[in-house]
């Protein structure tokens, strides 16, 4: 597997090194963060690779991360989530295991878990106080290394979604896009526009020189694919906020185009196992994992 990988150096004190590691077959970038002073580091929404045909899972992406840490010396203290993703499986408790760091998510992800046991009809199925070590709420505060981790509640994509800043970086998930194209969807179960306008605008008040890097990037018009831009450029160029753009604005514009995307093909999939911190659904009699998929349900 050849991924597109790219280093954003840090800037000096209190400011991390940042690989990210473009999944190809979601549109999903993956973090590698570390502190350059110690070489303690943390992986933030790394992919466990899904194939809808067959529903083969494996871990291809997540070895290449581990591996690109290796490669750098690193040590990986933390496992790290902003959500529980619609499109892409997540590979944390895989992570934990091969690298013996906790793993984490927002607390709100116990809401998100009682919602899709709802939808699954498997009341009870997700515990995601038992599979995490860590859920995160607002403002709370660890380290990597010698770097401080603020985290925030920024809802909209999701109603636990959770950014963590890290210095002059901030890891913003399914906010923003590249300024090219925007902002990412709200309409999902318990999403909003009116709460993801909120959070776009907190993340908007840091200061101008802030390295925001998203979730995910589909190559706009043909182009490579990015993911890092700062403050200052989202708030020249970004395509549903630059210029006088208000809340109103913003909402009909984002609504309207939510209600032209299909679901991502993996969803259904990715949430019974995401919910789970990466882990299949328990083996059945015959040693084997089922998933179980709602028909018409959305």
């Amino acid at each position: 597997m050849k991924s597109i990988i790219r280093k954003s150096p840090s800037s000096g004190s209190q400011s991390p090194d940042v690989w990210g590691i473009y999944e190809k077959d979601t549109g999903s970038i993956q973090y590698l963060v570390a502190d350059p002073a110690t070489k303690k580091a943390a992986l933030i929404d790394v992919v466990q690779n899904f194939d809808p045909r067959n529903a083969g899972t494996s871990f291809d992406s997540a070895d290449e991360v581990l591996q690109l840490a290796h490669d750098n010396e690193l040590t990986i203290e933390w496992v790290l989530d902003t959500h529980p993703h619609a499109d892409h499986l997540m590979a944390s408790c895989y992570l934990k295991e091969k690298t013996g760091a906790p793993n984490a998510i927002g607390e709100k992800t116990c809401e998100i878990a009682e919602l899709w046991s709802q939808y699954y009809n498997l009341p009870g199925a997700f515990n995601p106080r038992a599979d995490f070590d860590r859920l995160f709420k607002e403002g709370d505060r660890f380290a990597i290394g010698d770097l401080e981790v603020e985290v925030w509640l920024s809802p909209g994509h999701t109603l636990g979604s959770i950014t963590y800043i890290v210095g002059d970086a901030a890891f913003v998930h399914d906010t923003f896009m590249y300024p090219d194209s925007g902002t990412s969807r709200a309409d999902f179960p318990g999403g909003s526009s009116a709460d993801l306008w909120n959070s776009l605008q907190r993340i908007l008040s840091l200061p101008d020189d802030t390295r925001l890097f998203v979730g995910h990037d589909y190559g706009k018009g043909g182009r490579e694919a990015q993911w890092e831009a700062t403050v200052a450029q989202h708030k020249e160029s970004n395509v549903h906020l630059s210029g006088q753009v208000d809340e109103s604005e913003y909402r009909k514009v984002r609504d309207k185009r939510d209600a032209t995307l299909a679901l991502p093909d993996r969803m259904l999939h990715a949430l019974q196992v995401n919910l789970r911190a990466g882990q299949l659904p328990p083996a059945e009699n015959d040693g084997e994992h089922y998933f179980k998929i709602p028909a018409n349900k959305f």
